[in-house]
């Protein structure tokens, strides 16, 4: 590679703000008082905040250099696989601050709030069109919360029936938070393993499948990236005892305005608003997980539930069966203003565009590193694909040195050692929004990357070298992890 993204820069240690500030410096200029001076309390003795005096150039300063030491999608290219880490449309921000948003109280009555109730009900009307199925609640604030509320749902469906269901079935390519929200609810998980090809076999979900067993939890595409090619059938053995199929939507960004979800047989599926529909997640802003389901699933929605009543949107708690409130107000309305937004922009065209474009980004990063890389299953991937270090171990190389290395290279790491199906995983998520010229400029890194791991693998035991923060002892971190500061 001849020039890389990566460089030492001017990178700026920082001290804590006790340590810069000095007393009688301030950065603000407080309003001449009107009122008198008040004790706050008769009983407190001591001093007042332990608040450092600081300038304005010092606070500025401070701030500015702290969001140097970090990376973000705005900085670059965020390959985390499984995560979906695409930039973010700076017009679903400006939608977001509008004022009669931004400023709304949650407590208004809904006359006064029509445009919000309103932004709400149509954009859970626009994911039951997206995903094929009937009725919506976007009141789950994460994944792993609409996947709470989905197990929240089957149970109430059962329980409904008079039926006492004690498992549900996660296959080893699922998400890691599905069996931890199956067991919140009681649940007990019943790994399935994926066949040779990376995906379910119909014949062991009929074998796992009982009257005893709720459903199944499937994540499509899976953590491998494949698509789950049986799901339909695997859709029929579990209905046919009496069972539910729970639809991992988290990457969604594969299938988005291409796959019929309802038609192949899932009965409630979250969506990640945070990944497939475009608003920041991780270090910039909350989730936003909603929930999809069947009619049938439909009475047991959380509530309040936006409906149109006379002409007017309000919520309603008049659903008996509802399993309830999952969050205060309704959820995280700033995250569902920037989706409808980025839907609203994209239309149907657009969003089947992007997730075309999504699948093609992946294969080509497939088909640029297998020969340097290996390749566990070597067929065509959907947003995702996943390499290992087979290759690199026969020089003492394993996936975390490579990763190291990246970053001098001025890219943000994959993810690693993940799945847990794939020993020395390397799972790389392009994500629509990146153009060729970048993802050739990512591929020659990794590809020199393995040139020096055959050349100079003691260079790679050693990285990274150009970053702020250099190899850590990772043993130690996790065991005597420094908190102070």
């Amino acid at each position: 590679m001849k020039q890389s993204l990566g460089n030492t820069g001017l990178v700026l240690q920082e001290r804590l703000l006790w340590e810069k500030g000095r007393k009688g410096r301030s950065g603000f200029s407080f309003p001449k008082q009107d009122v008198p001076s008040a004790v706050l309390s008769s009983e407190w003795t001591g001093p007042g905040p332990d608040f450092p005096d600081l300038s304005e150039v010092e606070v500025v300063r401070h701030y500015t250099r702290l969001s140097t030491w970090n990376f973000s999608v705005d900085n670059g290219m965020y390959p985390l696989g499984s995560c979906t880490m695409k930039y973010n449309p700076k017009i679903n921000e400006k939608e977001a601050g509008l004022s009669g948003f931004q400023n709304a109280h949650p407590l208004l009555p809904s006359r006064l709030n029509q445009g919000a109730l309103q932004l709400i009900y149509e954009l859970e009307q626009f994911l039951t069109a997206i995903t094929g199925l009937d009725a919506v609640s976007v009141q789950p604030t994460a994944g792993a919360h609409g996947e709470l509320a989905g197990m929240l749902l089957m149970y109430a469906y059962h329980k409904s029936l008079g039926s006492r269901r004690t498992k549900i079935i996660v296959p080893d390519t699922a998400h890691g938070t599905n069996p931890a929200s199956a067991a919140l609810c009681g649940y007990r998980p019943v790994p399935v393993k994926s066949n040779e090809q990376g995906i379910l076999s119909v014949e062991s979900i009929a074998q796992a499948m009982d009257e005893e067993t709720a459903g199944i939890m499937v994540t499509n595409p899976n953590t491998l990236g494949l698509f789950e090619e049986n799901l339909k059938q695997i859709s029929e053995i579990v209905h046919a005892k009496g069972g539910l199929v729970y639809g991992d939507g988290a990457n969604m960004n594969a299938i988005m305005g291409i796959v019929d979800t309802g038609k192949i047989g899932v009965d409630i599926m979250h969506l990640n608003l945070h990944k497939t529909f475009a608003t920041p997640h991780g270090g910039g802003g909350p989730g936003s997980g909603p929930v999809c389901v069947r009619k049938q699933l439909e009475p047991f929605l959380p509530v309040p539930r936006v409906i149109k009543k006379d002409g007017q949107y309000v919520l309603s708690e008049d659903f008996p069966q509802s399993i309830g409130k999952l969050h205060a107000f309704y959820g995280n309305f700033g995250v569902m203003i920037k989706a409808y937004s980025y839907i609203r922009s994209m239309g149907a065209a657009g969003l089947k565009k992007a997730s075309q474009l999504a699948v093609l980004n992946a294969n080509y990063v497939k088909e640029r590193l297998k020969d340097v890389f290996h390749l566990p299953y070597d067929r065509p991937c959907m947003h995702e694909c996943v390499f290992t270090d087979k290759v690199q171990q026969a020089n003492k190389i394993a996936t975390l040195d490579m990763a190291k290395r990246l970053m001098d290279y001025g890219f943000h790491p994959p993810t690693i050692y993940f799945p847990l199906v794939v020993s020395g995983a390397i799972m790389i998520e392009p994500t629509e929004t990146e153009c060729k010229e970048d993802l050739d400029h990512f591929i020659e890194a990794l590809r020199a990357i393995s040139k020096e791991a055959e050349e100079n693998p003691d260079l790679l035991r050693q990285a990274p070298f150009s970053c702020k923060v250099k190899r850590l002892d990772e043993t130690a971190a996790a065991r005597q992890p420094c908190l102070a500061g």
